[in-house]
């Protein structure tokens, strides 16, 4: 419970964006797998069955049989960007209290129950969204989804349960983020990156912000946000939407609808100058060099980009064929790792990051060097048909195989729904990226890689330290 997407900084990466380990690899978009594995999806990826009820709440419903287990997900469509201005930190502090009991469930009976029946439970914050979810033998889903509604509406906030929760995340962001170089350095990044926009304040919150927060805003928070229409039900795994649709019915229809304020995000401003971030702390070991440049996603800014972008993270630095790592690592020898990233299933605007840390005792000045120079190859030269094609094919693979996740699909199509895309972009994502052009990555790369969109991060050994 109470993992979020500010706690699980990548030491390698030196990303801010943060998550429970299996729902970042899930955003990413089903990651990288070897080049070359047939990828057939002429008959559909997941092939999910989709309602939606009278109260307006969205239900998914992926079957695969091969074992007598499913897993539960309830997706709001609220996040830590959604918190308001002063009050950082308040939809994961409420993801918190949701494990607080209802006027029928005690505290902690939930997930007793569920450790009773053999399952496994969790929560998570995003910026776009708050996810919970149980993986538990299908027998026990009638069980799941009674529990689950009960505390979408009966919800009792006590002001002796606050004040306790508030002790644990303030530990969780010490022991996450304080005692973490690399996370502080991200964090600063995140704030100098997104001039306005709620992306660049933490997903835990700022400490100060989280210790006012009281119990009026809390459940201001749930009254205006936890509704079955501002919600997503996924069930992935050993059921049929003939089984989960009088189920759904029973217990999430029975819940009235209200009225859900449209999402209020501040716009991004133009950003006119590059910044620079140096964090220097006695507890590096290893320094370490990271950029990002402001970039669009799927759904804000010049969507267009988006997809080639995600291949182009591939081709720079998805792996130890990728060219970031080949020049660095294996050709130069300064750098011990590098790579780069890219997700673009934010709601709005995203980052494209790319990332190195040299040899031991070695300088990060030779791997910017030697990374701009390969940035700016690229806007003259674009990528190979034969680099094209081996990410293509690796990211279609890695498709495929992410079928035999049980809780893979769930995790895709939750936060595509949730940020206002639909289960067909999910589906259709392999023949899409197949369909990828070098030309559109040229220009996705030229689009991005400008110097005034761009955040530098250093990390250093404290001097003298």
């Amino acid at each position: 419970m109470g993992l979020n997407l500010t706690a699980k900084i990548s030491m390698a990466a030196r990303w801010h964006a943060v998550a429970i380990a299996a729902v970042t690899a899930s955003i990413l978009l089903l990651g990288s797998f070897a080049a070359g594995a047939r990828a057939d999806t002429s008959r559909g990826l997941f092939n999910p069955q989709q309602f939606t009820l009278g109260n307006g709440m969205q239900v998914v419903v992926i079957s695969d049989h091969r074992a007598p287990v499913v897993t539960h997900m309830v997706w709001y469509k609220v996040g830590a960007a959604d918190d308001p201005p002063g009050k950082s930190g308040l939809a994961h502090y409420f993801e918190h209290m949701m494990f607080k009991g209802t006027r029928t469930v005690p505290e902690g009976e939930f997930s007793k129950i569920v450790a009773r029946l053999g399952g496994r439970e969790n929560a998570f914050t995003s910026y776009d969204y708050t996810g919970y979810f149980q993986t538990i033998a299908s027998q026990h889903l009638d069980t799941m989804m009674r529990l689950e509604a009960d505390r979408m509406s009966n919800l009792v906030v006590r002001e002796t349960d606050i004040a306790a929760e508030r002790e644990v995340v303030q530990e969780e962001r010490r022991s996450r983020l304080e005692n973490n170089p690399g996370g502080l350095l991200g964090e600063q990044m995140s704030s100098a990156q997104f001039l306005s926009h709620p992306y660049g304040r933490p997903v835990i919150g700022w400490e100060h912000e989280v210790a006012a927060l009281s119990r009026s805003d809390l459940l201001e928070f749930y009254d205006e946000h936890y509704a079955p229409n501002n919600a997503v039900l996924i069930v992935a795994g050993d059921a049929t939407v003939e089984q989960v649709r009088p189920l759904a019915e029973k217990y999430y229809g029975a819940i009235p609808a209200q009225e859900i304020e449209s999402r209020k995000r501040l716009r991004e401003p133009p950003q006119r100058a590059a910044r620079r971030v140096i964090m220097r702390d006695p507890r590096v070991r290893v320094p370490s060099w990271s950029r990002t440049y402001l970039a669009p996603s799927q759904t804000a800014g010049e969507s267009q980009h988006a997809l080639p972008l995600q291949v182009l993270s591939e081709i720079l630095g998805g792996g130890t064929t990728a060219r970031l790592y080949k020049r660095l690592v294996v050709e130069e020898k300064i750098a011990s790792g590098a790579g780069a990233s890219y997700r673009g299933s934010s709601k709005d605007l995203s980052r494209f990051y790319v990332y190195a840390s040299p040899q031991p005792g070695g300088d990060l000045e030779p791997i910017e060097t030697v990374i701009e120079e390969e940035i700016a190859k690229l806007l003259v030269s674009g990528v190979t048909e034969e680099e094209l094609n081996r990410a293509k094919a690796g990211m279609v693979a890695g498709a495929i195989f992410a079928r035999d996740s049980l809780a893979a699909g769930a995790r895709f199509f939750g936060a595509a729904l949730a940020v206002g895309r639909t289960a067909e972009d999910v589906e259709s994502w392999p023949q899409r990226i197949a369909a990828v052009t070098a030309e559109e990555i040229l220009a996705a790369a030229r689009h991005v890689f400008e110097e005034r969109l761009s955040v530098t991060g250093l990390l250093l050994p404290k001097q003298g330290g």
